[in-house]
């Protein structure tokens, strides 16, 4: 085949158990696996979220501090304490240190003061981001799976409102390619509700959706509509844990750039192009016919330019 996707799809499939040791997993993972608990009350997550983005403090709190950053009690932070599996604070204070420690060493999510400008320092982060990412890609089974699943949808819808509908454009571009009915829902509201029920209706299972900060209370509605609806989610985000999250069947948290003024999305970027080569390996065959099908169309018709 001429494409160079064509070719990508069969040079790079994905491969699960076997991969290389890897490293331990950064901060970030660690923590979102140990906070990982479905009951969490709202308080609690926003006590696990605090400890996730500032964990190179927040480990060294008292329970006071720790309970006047977030704004809730001292007693909550103990139930929250015991709700991820410890006898009390002073223990998950000692595993939180214990990560810390190993940031602050050098170890995963580690920075260090090198004097880079602004633009420079956005990319570092970016580059961290892209770290965390392919330490949690050391078993890629569940991305294995979804991509599968995804892949059985017919018809698969993709959901991005506001700041995310660039990502779900780019995933419902390429996902065309490789599979046969595509549903892209970039707009709130009824209009989200009609599409979402009527690719239900249809015979599709799964929406895959997108949600960055500032996180659209219309996604967070939509998400609702289509679980309602009977529809499956999977959602790739920046947050493990929220209101958002707790709408999904399956959260894909990925860090976002926050240097700048904007928001970059390299690491989401990245997921999203996981799920499509996990798409294209749960049915090479079809993906193979429609590549070839769309090569002899574009080429027919010129819609690009030849290198």
């Amino acid at each position: 085949m001429s494409s160079s996707q064509q070719a990508r799809a069969q040079a790079s499939s994905i491969t699960s158990g076997k991969t290389a040791p890897e490293a331990e997993a950064a901060p970030a993972s660690q923590l979102r696996t140990l906070f990982d608990r479905p009951r969490l009350s709202p308080g609690q997550r926003r006590i696990a979220q605090y400890l996730i983005e500032h964990i190179t403090e927040a480990a060294f709190l008292s329970i006071t501090d720790l309970a006047e950053r977030v704004g809730v009690s001292q007693p909550s932070v103990t139930r929250f304490a015991a709700a991820v599996g410890f006898s009390g604070y002073p223990a998950l204070r000692e595993k939180l240190q214990s990560i810390a420690l190993g940031t602050l060493a050098g170890g995963p999510g580690a920075t260090e003061e090198n004097g880079s400008n602004e633009l420079q320092a956005a990319v570092d982060a970016e580059m961290e981001n892209l770290e965390n990412l392919r330490r949690d890609f050391a078993n890629p089974d569940q991305v294995i799976d979804i991509g599968r699943r995804l892949s059985l949808s017919t018809p698969l819808t993709v959901l991005g409102l506001r700041i995310s509908v660039s990502l779900a454009e780019y995933f419902a571009y390429a996902a065309r390619r490789i599979h046969p009915d595509v549903r892209l829902v970039t707009r709130g509201g009824s209009v989200a509700y009609d599409a979402l029920l009527q690719s239900r209706e249809a015979g599709g299972t799964w929406v895959l959706a997108f949600s960055m900060p500032r996180h659209a209370q219309e996604t967070l509605t939509a998400l609702r509509v289509a679980r309602g609806a009977g529809l499956r989610v999977v959602l790739i985000t920046d947050l493990a844990l929220g209101a958002v999250a707790d709408e999904a069947d399956v959260v894909f948290a990925t860090g976002t750039g926050s240097r700048l003024v904007f928001d970059s999305y390299a690491a989401p970027g990245v997921m999203a192009a996981a799920l499509l080569q996990a798409m294209t390996d749960a049915d090479p065959e079809r993906t193979q016919a429609r590549l070839e099908d769309y090569e002899q169309i574009s080429e027919q018709h010129q819609f690009f330019l030849r290198d």
